[in-house]
């Protein structure tokens, strides 16, 4: 019975969507339907890309020791680190969701939290495949003034929340990515 109420407690907001599709059924079958295949539709799609994701993400975790990234992208990195975050957040690829595992190795392994914010901030906006779409769109000064605008938002940023953390509210973050591995 403990197990039981654990797992209702882990997968309450499960069960509460789950439910409130099932009213949403009752309501409105052609709409809760319509609900039903769109949430298929997007499991498979997270099924397709979050694999290889965690597949990339063993391997890093595997293959950089832990010295390496925080020489590259711990506190002490500089410059090298941002433009590392940048690198990584620019040439990834798939949606946003897939950041966020990325983003949790590379603070157990040690990075920088502002660096790790900025590669997130990076991942949501300038990415490669996106910044051409968007010259080829829009022309290359809105693409400029729109990627060094976010970049410089999303860097001040980064250095802004890490140090309204501070060092304890730091430390909590890496401890809730811990719990998670």
């Amino acid at each position: 019975m403990k197990r039981f109420i654990i797992l209702i407690k882990t997968y309450k907001w499960l069960l509460v969507l789950m439910a409130g599709m099932g009213m949403l059924g009752l309501y409105s079958p052609s709409m809760g339907t319509n609900a039903f295949n769109l949430t298929l539709v997007n499991i498979q799609s997270m099924l397709k890309i979050l694999p290889p994701i965690f597949i990339l993400i063993g391997l890093l975790d595997a293959w950089v020791p832990r010295e390496t990234m925080i020489r590259h992208m711990g506190h002490d990195s500089g410059i090298k680190g941002i433009l590392i975050a940048f690198v990584l957040g620019s040439f990834a690829a798939g949606p946003l969701y897939a950041a966020f595992p990325v983003a949790a190795i590379l603070l157990k392994k040690g990075a920088r939290l502002s660096y790790v914010l900025f590669f997130l901030g990076v991942w949501s906006t300038s990415k490669l495949p996106m910044v051409l779409f968007e010259v080829t769109s829009f022309g290359l000064t809105f693409t400029l003034i729109h990627i060094i605008s976010n970049l410089t938002v999303f860097l001040i940023g980064a250095v802004l929340i890490e140090s309204a953390l501070g060092e304890k509210g730091s430390h909590a973050v890496l401890e809730s990515v811990n719990q998670l591995s």
